[in-house]
């Protein structure tokens, strides 16, 4: 199973963004239960897209995220090509849904 790139500072976040073309960034909280049962589920999908890289930010750790991504719940999933959000998912993520997004998207890419 592919593994998130553990994002714990701003900093971080700011340089994974920087440094990959397509990104997914997966934004939780660790009292989140619902973030800790779709993680799994969204790394097992990722599987797929061997060419997106993964990030991970708890925003507790990194509160600034909240205010930087425009996130108001948790889990909040956003696929990213350079600078353009192309995919916001919150709370509760349809799986299918969202690989259906992704294969539209990976196509148009």
């Amino acid at each position: 199973m592919r593994e998130f790139t553990e994002l714990t500072t701003i900093q971080m976040v700011d340089d994974f963004l920087n440094n990959h073309e397509l990104k997914f960034i997966y934004i939780s909280r660790q009292d989140c239960t619902v973030c800790h049962a779709l993680k799994p589920k969204i790394q097992q999908l990722l599987e797929q897209y061997p060419f997106i890289h993964l990030g991970h930010v708890d925003a507790e750790i990194v509160e600034e995220v909240a205010g930087r991504f425009l996130v108001f719940t948790v889990p909040s999933l956003l696929f990213i090509k350079g600078e353009k959000e192309l995919i916001r998912e919150n709370r509760f993520v349809r799986i299918g849904k969202l690989k259906e997004q992704l294969d539209n998207l990976i196509h148009t890419l």
